[in-house]
């Protein structure tokens, strides 16, 4: 058998950028035979993406473009299965890479933007699958929002987590500020006339719940349910919500005092409306030791 050496590990790994060892054994395997043990790390690597690409994914990041001329933005999740690879440079630059090629291309959905061609022979999800292979956890492309505006556009991202973009006319530190607020206070409005009505009708019916168990005087009871209401749409509305830097303004005054007006607005937060596994430790413990004893 051909002796591997480290050149030829070196030489398969800067084709293929596959790990190490993998390099190692394909080459072992095809007898050091170079194009042979390409062909295998292909065909061994892109099964391995396959399989663990049905796991499911609920970490990951938040993608963040703003445009040179702040006319386009962007937000992208990208998903991981663990925080660990959060961390991974390469995710982090894929992350990135993805929300410029949003930025730029503009495609109508994800099945659109997989197809994207990043070169003549690789494609967004050849690259997504590239990067499944390499790190070994599934990645996945939830969503994106690409706001493009004749206004002006800013956004801000905290520890890549959670990114807010905003439309605006004004002052841009100011927009970026508002920005900031949204990424820590969660509206889920611009104003009242924005909120989903099944959002208030569900209100409605636990405030009339609570107000009618309290044995209360039915005119007591209707005031009662109306300030709940009120709180309810102060909170979740934007331009309503007491400003973040000084709670004795609204946001809808500090907009006002600083001559900024704020058109729309998206919120990304990662793994939102993910039901993520509570894995139990002293379970693990246990299942580990029986594993050992088999």
């Amino acid at each position: 058998m051909i002796q591997i050496s480290a050149v030829m590990v070196k030489q398969l790994r800067e084709k293929t950028d596959a790990p190490m060892m993998e390099c190692k054994k394909a080459l072992s395997e095809a007898n050091g035979n170079m194009i042979k043990a390409e062909e295998i790390l292909r065909i061994k690597l892109g099964l391995k993406a396959s399989k663990t690409a049905s796991r499911l994914a609920t970490e990951g990041l938040i993608g963040y473009y703003i445009s040179n001329d702040n006319k386009v933005g962007v937000l992208v999740e990208i998903n991981c299965e663990t925080d660990f690879v959060t961390k991974n440079d390469e995710f982090i630059s894929f992350t990135n890479k993805i929300a410029q090629i949003i930025a730029i291309h503009n495609p109508n959905n994800i099945d659109e933007l997989s197809k994207m061609k990043i070169s003549d022979n690789l494609s967004v999800n050849d690259m997504r699958l590239n990067l499944i292979a390499k790190i070994g956890e599934n990645i996945s492309i939830r969503r994106f929002n690409r706001m493009e505006t004749n206004n002006q556009i800013i956004g801000y991202v905290h520890n890549s987590r959670l990114g807010a973009l905003v439309t605006f006319d004004g002052d841009i530190n100011v927009a970026k500020d508002i920005a900031m607020h949204i990424v820590a206070n969660k509206p889920k409005a611009l104003d009242i006339k924005d909120v989903n009505s099944e959002d208030v009708e569900f209100e409605r019916t636990i405030a009339e719940k609570k107000a009618k168990d309290s044995g209360k005087p039915v005119e007591i009871i209707k005031k009662i349910i109306d300030g709940s209401i009120n709180k309810f749409l102060k909170e979740i509305t934007l331009l309503n919500q007491a400003f973040i830097k000084d709670e004795n303004v609204s946001v809808k005054l500090f907009l006002q005092t600083h001559n900024t007006k704020i058109y729309n607005f998206s919120l990304y937060i990662v793994g939102d409306g993910f039901e993520k596994k509570e894995n139990n430790f002293a379970d693990e413990v246990a299942l580990t030791v029986a594993n050992i004893k088999k």
